[in-house]
């Protein structure tokens, strides 16, 4: 089996391990703060661990960046395995429905593999350089939407934003151009929706590397156009992003998010 097929047939499996733990402590765990309304569960730790598992059982010699574990210098590895556990945490916490495990691979800074898993949805979103998107096994695009009133856009906040976050600063300069602007809780999910056209752009300033790796490289192989989030190249390690579906839309955006 070529290395690309490997790395996403694990990619797939450890997230829906991690996927089944988050089911299986539904409703019975116990949350802490990290920070101010920053969450964490049992069950983020008990996915980590089960991703972790399969991961480095396969390849012990890579990294291993994970929300739980949070060591930068993993990304030094030649492989890093970059993983979210449970995005959408404080959804999971109040039982809204919208949340999921990501889970992708780069080498030498390049993503080269990607698994986004709703498991209440049952929709696996993977990707793989070079290889496309796909979602459930059927392949996926970004929408063919140019105009911003006509784009439906979603943003993520940090944990407490205030008037002055950049983030809220975009949404209050795009909400009134573009026809609606969503919040889902769950920034790998709101990519993955961009790179199957239920979304046509989505930005996050402050943001995670484990947040957002997968989903750009579901973007990238759907075939949107993905930059940090001020334009320039997007790096893992500082994970900022802005996907839009087309070339036009993200020009005609980023004036307003990169303020």
């Amino acid at each position: 089996m070529p290395q690309s097929e490997i790395l996403l047939a694990i990619c797939e499996a450890a997230a829906r391990a991690g996927a089944e733990q988050l089911m299986k402590w539904r409703g019975r765990f116990s949350t802490r703060e990290k920070s101010a309304r920053d969450l964490v569960t049992d069950a983020d730790l008990a996915s980590q661990e089960a991703i972790r598992d399969i991961i480095l059982g396969q390849f012990p010699d890579h990294g291993f960046l994970g929300e739980e574990d949070p060591n930068p210098e993993q990304l030094n590895h030649p492989y890093c395995w970059i993983v979210d556990p449970l995005d959408g945490t404080t959804n999971y916490v109040h039982d809204f429905p919208c949340f999921c495990v990501s889970v992708a691979v780069a080498h030498e800074g390049q993503l080269l593999a990607a698994t986004v898993f709703d498991p209440l949805r049952e929709e696996c979103f993977v990707a793989g350089k070079g290889l496309g998107s796909q979602l459930n096994g059927q392949s996926i695009a970004a929408s063919s939407t140019t105009k911003v009133e006509q784009a439906l856009v979603a943003v993520s906040f940090p944990p407490s934003p205030d008037q002055d976050s950049p983030d809220v600063r975009a949404f209050m300069q795009v909400a009134p151009q573009c026809q609606a602007v969503r919040r889902t809780g769950s920034a790998a999910l709101n990519l993955a929706y961009v790179a199957c056209g239920r979304l046509d752009a989505h930005w996050a300033h402050y943001i995670h590397p484990w947040d957002s790796a997968a989903g750009v490289l579901l973007v990238r192989e759907a075939g949107g156009t993905l930059t940090a989030s001020r334009g320039g190249e997007f790096k893992i390690a500082e994970a900022n992003y802005f996907a839009a579906s087309t070339p036009e839309l993200h020009q005609s955006l980023l004036p307003l998010i990169a303020e």
